[in-house]
């Protein structure tokens, strides 16, 4: 039989925790995307860029390792920080860079862009676009991608503890007992199980929010300006108004648009169920911050879960989040039940990794073959790659603006050549074209690029061979 001693030993060894300092988790923390593998990577021809010289691709705030990896793989130059830029510094540095990888604290406005003369795509390594003026990087042929679902499940998840813990008053308990009060009380806390969830916005996350609080016995109304199939036994409603008089936990996941701001304002509070919650995870201009202070106050709101802000700090650090950024944040920060998280609902290993894995490739996929699909701002164009053996074979990307007679005479150009393969879309005023030219050799390359670059309503020209 074992010792106490031998079986503590034989525990720790299978945790693996005898060389792991403060481990937490002995579960995996890479991404279920790490096994993908880009097309760029199988048994196709690898093409590099005519008249561009190394690939270099600016990185800022602390994007994912993932993804350097992956940059670093197909030998592009990399320039990394872990935070964002000023905009002085930001324009200087995107001068020479083909590909720019942000999160959601850099903001590329047009001004910026104007620098940018060599950036052919952009990547946003999150689900949010609004940092980008994307009317104006299309009509500069910048593509931009983002990552839609990656970080839905690691932001739902946030939502549920966040439901739990308004219930319990978590949160306030917790800092009384960091200033030493007992205060052992069970007024006005609640389980979840057999309360309305009201989710806005049956998206990514709303919907997987949906599953997992069914699981914990929840019942789950939703409401969407689309129609959507509700999973397990949820229940989309007709009306915004109608959710808020049911639900006793109302969750936020929306997009920042006109139509989105200040949707959850005095008026809906009011509409709300007395003593309910109200929860945002999606964009900082969703939910009228004073009017909630208001309606906290009252009483008529009992907690509240905020992850998102109007104005957010640009770096991690002590006393940012002030009255200077938002003027109400000290009445905030003063109200009891109130939890306040900067900005995490997709800040997890996890999550993190996929998007690095899912936004590297993109931009990688973009730039090696030309591939659009999944741009939010762009024509969705692809073609196949070329085959191994497939020689003297130049791929030619064209970005122009959309109007009548560009594909005349740009196929006057090219119809002097094999044109193997041809495909071309739009999207408002910008057009790409994508064309295989075979039985090329690098005069005829030339001259196709010094043809195409000189075309009247040309935006970008990439040649690859």
């Amino acid at each position: 039989m074992s010792s106490p001693q031998q079986i503590a030993n034989t525990f720790q060894q299978a945790l693996n925790l005898s060389d792991s300092s403060n481990a937490v988790s002995t579960s995996p923390t890479h991404s279920y995307l790490s096994q993908y593998v880009p097309s760029s990577q199988k048994n196709t021809k690898t093409l590099k860029p005519f008249s561009t010289g190394d690939i270099k691709i600016l990185l800022l705030e602390n994007v994912n390792q993932t993804a350097i990896n992956i940059f670093h793989n197909q030998g592009y130059q990399v320039e990394f920080y872990k935070s964002s830029l000023p905009e002085d510094e930001l324009i200087e540095k995107i001068k020479d860079v083909h590909a720019i990888g942000i999160r959601s604290k850099t903001k590329l406005t047009q001004k910026v862009l104007e620098h940018a003369r060599n950036l052919v795509v952009i990547g946003c390594f999150c689900i949010g676009t609004n940092q980008v003026d994307l009317e104006a990087a299309a009509k500069a042929g910048i593509a931009v991608f983002n990552s839609p679902f990656s970080n839905s499940r690691s932001v739902a998840e946030l939502v549920i503890a966040e439901i739990i813990s308004l219930a319990r008053q978590l949160g306030d308990r917790s800092l009384e007992m960091h200033t030493g009060t007992w205060n052992k009380v069970s007024a006005k806390c609640w389980e979840i199980r057999g309360k309305t969830l009201g989710i806005i916005g049956y998206g990514h996350i709303g919907s997987q929010l949906s599953v997992l609080a069914e699981s914990m016995g929840m019942n789950v109304i939703y409401y969407d300006v689309q129609m959507i199939m509700s999973l397990g036994n949820s229940k989309q409603v007709d009306t915004l108004d109608e959710l808020l008089s049911r639900a006793d936990f109302v969750s936020c996941h929306v997009p920042e648009l006109d139509d989105t701001k200040n949707l959850l304002s005095a008026p809906q509070f009011a509409a709300m169920k007395d003593g309910s919650f109200v929860i945002n995870a999606s964009r900082g201009t969703v939910v009228d911050i004073p009017a909630l202070v208001q309606a906290m106050k009252a009483g008529k709101i009992a907690g509240a879960a905020l992850d998102v802000y109007p104005h957010e700090p640009a770096k991690n650090g002590e006393n940012l989040f002030s009255n200077e950024l938002n003027s109400w944040a000290s009445d905030l920060c003063s109200l009891r039940n109130v939890i306040l998280t900067p900005h995490i609902g997709g800040s997890t290993e996890e999550a993190q990794s996929a998007i690095g894995i899912e936004v590297g490739t993109a931009l990688t996929k973009y730039i090696n073959e030309g591939s659009s699909t999944g741009a939010v701002n762009f024509p969705e164009v692809a073609l196949r790659g070329l085959d191994l053996d497939q020689q003297n074979v130049v791929r030619v990307l064209y970005i122009h603006q959309n109007v009548p007679g560009v594909l005349k005479t740009v196929n006057n150009i090219l119809s002097n050549h094999n044109i193997e393969k041809q495909y071309t879309n739009s999207r408002g005023d910008v057009a790409y074209l994508m064309a295989d030219i075979s039985d090329v050799d690098i005069t005829d390359i030339k001259s196709l690029y010094e043809q195409l670059e000189q075309t009247p309503y040309k935006i970008a020209t990439r040649l690859l061979y």
